[in-house]
């Protein structure tokens, strides 16, 4: 959770847990479709103040940031959605959301229900490049983690992580600490850790050669088959999964997220709001918002002080969005805290070492806090910077 700069809240304070009820704004229905890190946020901090419906098939919350812990052999990096829901008075439809339709302002279901709104938020979150089917028994991504794991258990071998990027360097350093007996390698078309300064660069190489990690810089690939390697994990590109907003006429850009104003509204259709990854989000301050859990997080909650202020005919405030640091683990004893400008560009001041581990390891742990405070004691929650 990166800390963000607050817009005032519409939300009034309440002794109740759950504040005004949904009656007292007309019985408002809001659709979010996706449990993410964007989708839950948004979702508890609309609930009370609409009936919220959250469509997901999953019952589960995953922690996404920690899926290379999972491939690493961490048991669970998941949480049960209920005692999330159940105090917020949010309600689950454990179902995918097969089609949308505008026109109409529903939600069709993959089994079979519809699901009417007056705002819908697509919180649809994003994928690593899928790997031809031909590859999978050797080719995995960090969505994989569980079955990435399993198979490791049947080393000794080669590994080679595809991808220079943070998911791709926090992969190769912990696989490479808790499974010493196979060789591990990373590979990328650019530099390691092109976001970085200098110094955190160094530090990251540093890491990766202190637990054996072979690194190959600037040869790219296009495919599993390209690498002669036992097992390949692909950490090499992010698709957002907006093939359902697209199917409904709903604008994209280039990249394939949904376009959205200011606001988070779509530019396309001014009743559908986007957040997270599936989202094409900009601020005045941070520019173009990169995928990942630190513009998530207080981007579900803004996009929710966007819809109250719609709903109540007001128009919503930009959002108020900027970037403090990036932080990645090298393994369980080292990590590195990039300071940034408010655009992610990096300035030279890094933590590295235990204290970046345990600074590192402190933020993952308040994403999971900050949204179960949403839940249980939202009046709280315009206390946290960014998320008003």
């Amino acid at each position: 959770m990166t800390p963000t700069n607050a817009s005032p809240s519409p939300f009034p304070s309440s002794p109740s847990p759950r504040g005004p009820s949904a009656a007292e704004t007309g019985e408002k229905r809001v659709v979010v479709v996706g449990a993410g890190y964007a989708g839950l946020m948004c979702a508890l901090r609309l609930a009370p103040h609409a009936h919220v419906t959250l469509v997901d098939p999953a019952d589960r919350f995953t922690e996404r940031v920690r899926l290379h812990e999972r491939a690493a052999g961490r048991p669970d990096v998941t949480h049960a959605l209920g005692p999330f829901l159940r105090p917020a008075g949010v309600t689950h439809v454990a179902s995918r959301a097969a089609v949308l339709d505008p026109g109409a302002r529903e939600v069709h279901t993959d089994d079979g229900r519809v699901l009417p709104y007056d705002r819908l938020v697509l919180a649809l979150g994003s994928r690593t490049r899928s790997v031809e089917p031909g590859d999978r028994d050797r080719a995995y991504t960090v969505e994989s983690a569980t079955e990435l794991h399993k198979r490791l258990q049947d080393g000794p071998g080669t590994l080679t992580v595809v991808g220079g990027g943070l998911t791709g360097i926090e992969l190769a350093t912990e696989l490479a600490e808790t499974h010493p007996h196979w060789r591990v390698g990373l590979l990328t078309k650019d530099v390691v850790g092109p976001g970085l300064s200098d110094k955190g660069r160094a530090h990251v190489r540093a890491a990766l050669a202190a637990r054996g990690v072979r690194v190959e810089e600037g040869r790219g690939a296009s495919g599993p088959d390209d690498i002669d390697t036992d097992v390949v994990v692909w950490a090499a590109s992010m698709t957002p999964n907006t093939e359902p907003a697209r199917a409904a006429g709903i604008a994209t850009d280039a990249g394939g997220r949904v376009e959205v104003d200011a606001a988070l509204r779509s530019v396309s259709h001014p009743d559908v709001y986007a957040v997270g990854d599936s989202a094409a989000g900009h601020s005045a301050t941070a520019g173009s918002l990169r995928m990942g859990c630190a513009a998530a997080l207080p981007g579900g909650s803004q996009a929710a002080t966007a819809i109250v202020a719609d709903l109540r005919g007001e128009e919503p405030e930009p959002l108020g969005f900027s970037y403090h640091l990036q932080c990645l683990s090298l393994g369980r004893r080292d990590g590195l805290v990039q300071f940034v400008r408010a655009d992610d560009s990096p300035r030279d001041r890094v933590l590295t070492g235990r204290p970046a581990a345990y600074v590192k390891e402190g933020i993952v742990r308040s994403t999971v806090g900050v949204l179960r405070m949403a839940s249980r004691r939202p009046e709280l929650l315009p206390r946290v910077p960014g998320f008003g």
